[in-house]
């Protein structure tokens, strides 16, 4: 590799990433060919041979998506599954009929959080946001009260928990296990999802007055004999989180070989999601009358968004190896260890600038990721500490949801209300989320 100055590879980290955003903000060029080029104008700029651009953008794109793609694909089919059999709706109408009227807005939160693992964020809301309304006709009150928590579980889930997708492709591009980020996605996203859930739904509710829509307020009521059991639906979805778990405590757990050799093969993700989404073909699908013809036309449908994240992901994965190999993962490794900053606050504040920028979480967590695992500082790391880092990052991109997101303007149609109050209420939901979350990722790391 040809020796360049170092304020040459930051002027061409600048320019590079200059493009990238004014082709996305301003001329609203699609993201991946966005990344795309502003990778290149880096490599070109770094003085890379044009060979050594090539190489790294083949290097970044199979190198980042022989470890995701399956796992995208898989859970995508296996949310799809829970979606259509009514899974998601036996979730929240149990939950509602344990922790009663009182604690709605907590079983509305921890209903988010489980459907919003295995199914994306914009399919979960449309799901469950008519159990909200429902609970806002029944008593009376602001939509807000019962929307505000089931909009933060659904955040939680969709930025820290895997096998959801942004938590596994920043995990898989700083190659740390995913058992350690599903504890620390938990231990952070938990407290974030109580503070801007229920605690901040309680507050917009009282100020906010949002009334039902006006083509929901005459809306039935959920016919909970038609959906399958609650224990079987939450059986299945853990059983992704059980075995990738399982998996990370075999290699500290004294157990015989035999036993820890199957442990690994049941707890490889792309091993469990299979299992799993087997397992809800058969208990979701079959015994609910669906026939295996009828499945097969649900879960090819829900592939068809699977391509755009796949092609966002391996353009972070071309970011992150163009960075690397020309140098400049060096100097930002050297500039992080200057400042004193530690690496979780440095990727929590990367991916914070992006997704103000942009507006798209994934591709905030696919930039952050790209760059903090160019960093050669991550191989000394504990995984402990990089599944901190994981969690910072997804933070990071879930802070500040705003005119240049879609999931903006999808809350503000879905409820009812305008710009400014969406700013007031969902805007400010996601910022607690992604703040509360990064605290406890940033505490969690100096024990790391």
């Amino acid at each position: 590799m040809t020796v360049v100055a170092p304020f040459q590879l930051i002027l061409a980290a600048i320019l590079g990433l200059t493009v990238l955003l004014i082709l996305i903000i301003r001329f609203k060029v699609q993201a991946v060919i966005s990344i795309l080029i502003g990778a290149i104008v880096i490599g070109l700029v770094a003085g890379m041979p044009a060979q050594d651009i090539i190489n790294s953008v083949n290097e970044g794109v199979g190198t980042t998506l022989k470890n995701i793609a399956l796992l995208v694909g898989i859970g995508s089919m296996f949310g799809a599954i829970l979606e259509v059999s009514g899974g998601a709706q036996v979730l929240a109408v149990s939950l509602l009929k344990r922790f009663g009227e009182r604690r709605a807005a907590l079983a509305l939160a921890l209903t988010g959080l489980v459907v919003s693992i295995p199914v994306f964020f914009d399919a979960g809301l449309i799901i469950l946001i008519p159990l909200a309304f429902s609970l806002s006709k029944t008593t009376g009150k602001s939509t807000l009260f019962y929307v505000i928590p089931l909009l933060a579980g659904l955040a939680v889930g969709h930025s820290f928990i895997p096998p959801t997708p942004g938590p596994v492709l920043v995990a898989s591009m700083l190659g740390v296990d995913l058992g350690w980020v599903i504890l620390v996605g938990f231990i952070c996203g938990i407290p974030a999802l109580i503070i801007a859930g229920p605690i901040w739904g309680r507050f917009c509710g009282k100020k906010f007055d949002i009334k039902l829509p006006s083509h929901i307020a005459q809306m039935p009521d959920v016919d909970s004999s038609k959906l399958p059991g609650f224990a079987t639906v939450i059986s299945i979805i853990l059983i992704p989180l059980l075995l990738i778990m399982l998996k990370s405590l075999s290699g500290v757990l004294s157990l015989p070989e035999s036993v820890t050799s199957v442990l690994l093969f049941l707890g490889e993700p792309f091993v469990a999601l299979t299992i799993t989404t087997v397992a809800a073909m058969l208990i979701l699908g079959l015994k609910n009358g669906y026939k295996f013809q009828e499945l097969e036309k649900v879960m090819t449908k829900s592939l068809e968004p699977v391509g755009l994240i796949l092609l966002v992901t391996a353009a972070g994965g071309i970011l992150r190896y163009v960075l690397q190999n020309s140098g400049l993962g060096e100097i930002i490794g050297n500039a992080i260890s200057v400042s004193a900053l530690p690496l979780v606050l440095v990727a929590f504040l990367l991916a914070a600038l992006v997704r103000i920028s942009i507006g798209s979480a994934t591709v905030s967590m696919t930039m952050a990721a790209g760059i903090i695992s160019s960093v050669p500082e991550l191989a000394g790391l504990s995984a402990m500490y990089l599944a901190c880092t994981v969690a910072a990052i997804a933070a990071g991109a879930t802070v500040c949801s705003h005119f240049n997101d879609s999931g903006f303007w999808l809350v503000k149609s879905l409820v009812g209300m305008d710009e400014k109050t969406t700013l007031k209420t969902w805007t400010l939901m996601e910022t607690l989320t992604g703040v509360v979350g990064f605290a406890f990722a940033l505490i969690l790391s100096f024990f790391a």
